[in-house]
């Protein structure tokens, strides 16, 4: 299977870890086929695979929010808006 054929059939906005054997594996720890309002669709691969999200800690959530700048993430092509998402109170971290 091709990429452009996998990118195909991966749900718009909804990210996923990346698998084992795909493009990224062991780079990036997350991928999303985003979508935006206009109908531009992305790859974006995001999140680094060697570290743990603790965004379940108050205080690591607020300086990872703070640091950056994740009031102001609004491109939802862009892979700090999916890692700003990631990083809210109530999202899951999707497995």
């Amino acid at each position: 299977m091709s990429r452009k054929e996998a990118a195909e059939r991966m749900a718009y906005n909804s990210p996923r870890r990346i698998k084992e054997g795909e493009p990224g594996y062991g780079v990036k720890k997350f991928v999303v086929l985003a979508r935006n309002a206009e109908g531009k669709t992305r790859l974006i691969r995001f999140g680094d695979a060697q570290m743990e999200i603790k965004r379940d800690d108050p205080a690591r959530r607020a300086n990872f929010r703070a640091r950056h700048k994740c009031g102001e993430a609004n491109d939802i092509l862009s892979a700090k808006y999916w890692s700003c998402k990631q990083w809210r109170a109530s999202e899951k971290v999707e497995d």
